[in-house]
């Protein structure tokens, strides 16, 4: 299989923005599910990507919170929506898999799950939704007014857009980017994981940056 090669610098953030955009957007529309999926080769990122940064943002507990709050500890960060039937529960529980494979007892990496639908998505809501069994035990989901959310959003490239019937909350749904980013301990990002990367590839590659001091 081909292999791709982006060398993702702060000065071709367009690069990283375009694949984003391209390779991880899915629709959650359960009609269109998996849709808009796009496949893509084995990817390799080097070097440094305008990824991430200053967030805040009100957790599963009620807390206000920022990114300082996981300074110390790898992140494993999914943006998503409690509401949607399939993608973020999979890509949830193959964070979970990994989880279980190399920091089984949460020691290590802090996961995160982000939602891109606040409205709905209240703190009350994500502590229900985070405790799933078959979700990472030491989860934590994160929301916020609207404008909390966009802008952590567009911190880390994330696209998201309502679908549906807005005013109905039973109907509406969100489409969203589908991206896993594994950020260091210091908050930076080092690696990302689309819905086409494989778990032995997600496990080798988390385990080298833990090994390198991530």
């Amino acid at each position: 299989m081909t292999k791709y090669v982006y060398t993702l610098l702060k000065s071709n953030l367009l690069i990283i923005s375009i694949f984003i955009c391209a390779f991880g957007l899915v629709a959650c529309n359960p009609s269109n599910a998996g849709g808009n999926d796009i496949q893509s080769g084995n990817v390799t990122y080097t070097g440094e990507a305008d990824i991430g940064g200053p967030f805040s943002l009100i957790n599963h507990e009620n807390q206000p919170v920022t990114e300082a709050d996981f300074i110390g500890q790898p992140q494993l960060i999914y943006f998503g929506f409690s509401f949607c039937p399939d993608i973020c529960p999979t890509e949830l529980q193959r964070i979970s898999a990994l989880m279980e494979r190399v920091d089984p007892k949460g020691e290590k990496i802090q996961p995160l799950f982000i939602s891109v639908d606040p409205e709905r998505d209240t703190p009350d809501a994500l502590a229900l939704y985070v405790t799933a069994d078959s979700f990472p035990d030491n989860l934590v989901g994160l929301t916020g007014s609207v404008a909390q959310v966009e802008a952590t959003k567009e911190a880390f490239k994330v696209y998201s857009t309502k679908v549906g019937d807005q005013d109905d909350a039973e109907n509406y749904t969100v489409d969203h980017s589908s991206i896993i980013y594994f950020m260091d301990k210091n908050g930076k990002f080092i690696d990302l994981f689309t819905r086409t990367t494989t778990l032995p590839d997600m496990v080798n590659r988390v385990r080298t940056h833990l090994k390198d001091g991530t």
